[in-house]
């Protein structure tokens, strides 16, 4: 049975943290339901990476993220939270986007200050809209959700514009709109977090976000807790780990012309057939044998 909208919702409102690891598609999103992860977090990034095999550039389309997300949400039971990017144009862009996720099971959706095309949020070079713009498009946003349980959350990324004060300025805007979550990108020092945690933890969860090797200091959720995050995700993580494994995957076939050599390190036909349920399904079909 699939988790509700409403529940996600009153989970948030716990004051633990919730980690959600980033997945790109209906696999890595069974896998880490099966690690028992409470929710999980569709990685635009890693869907530009895994996809297109292209970096975080603005690339990846709203129906490639839309399709993306709905062999997930059909495949898992846990909530998903949705990286929508800018809502891929203006307020009725977003609109759109909006009752799209909505519609292929999104709990929370994701949007952002930059400019279109955006860029990842750890890249040099980014642009962000005028203030006022984004708070009509979150508006805009928070008006066409059909359920008040599918979260809108805002993040800023002026704050590798603009500087630091002016990212608090804008996720003071933004939770003016009525959103169900802040995220202040690319937080660069620990007093930085520490200062967002002081003036947003006690009004509205908030998350930080986890890039091996990125602007923020990589923390554990336990950590980022204690400080006042309620929200921890590793989205590219996943993305890095599979290619990490995929690279010495390849150099030992092509060293050793046979997948002998690294059979330890990976699944044989059962156990793959195991994890994606194999056999359930089968059975399943044969419910409805002539």
């Amino acid at each position: 049975m699939k988790q509700s909208k409403t529940s996600f919702k009153d989970r948030l409102s716990e004051s633990r943290v919730l980690l959600a690891p980033g997945v790109y598609d209906a696999l890595s999103a069974l896998v880490a339901e099966q690690s028992g992860f409470e929710a999980l977090y569709l990685s635009g990034a890693s869907i530009a990476y895994t996809k297109l095999g292209r970096s975080d550039i603005g690339l990846t389309t709203a129906t490639e993220v839309a399709q993306t997300l709905a062999h997930i949400t059909e495949r898992v039971s846990v909530p998903v939270i949705v990286d929508a990017d800018t809502g891929f144009g203006n307020a009725l862009n977003t609109q759109r986007t909006v009752r799209e996720f909505e519609r292929c099971g999104a709990s929370m959706i994701q949007l952002e200050d930059q400019t279109f095309p955006k860029r990842c949020g750890h890249l040099q070079g980014k642009g962000v809209v005028p203030q006022a713009e984004m708070v009509g498009k979150l508006k805009a946003a928070l008006d066409s959700r059909v359920s008040e349980s599918t979260c809108i959350m805002a993040r800023t990324d002026a704050l590798a514009v603009e500087g630091f004060e002016q990212a608090l300025e804008r996720a003071h805007a933004y939770l003016d709109c009525g959103v169900d979550a802040l995220f202040v990108e690319a937080l660069k020092t620990p007093e930085q977090m520490r200062v967002v945690c002081e003036q947003f933890a006690h009004k509205i969860p908030l998350l930080v976000n986890m890039v091996e090797g990125g602007q923020t200091p990589v923390k554990s959720a336990t950590e980022l807790e204690s400080i006042g995050f309620r929200i921890v995700i590793f989205p590219g993580g996943t993305a890095r780990a599979v290619t990490h494994t995929l690279q010495h995957y390849f150099e030992s076939l092509q060293a050793h012309k046979t997948t002998l050599p690294f059979q330890s390190q990976m699944l044989d036909f059962d156990g793959l057939n195991s994890v994606i349920g194999t056999q359930e399904l089968l059975e399943l079909g044969q419910r409805y044998d002539a």
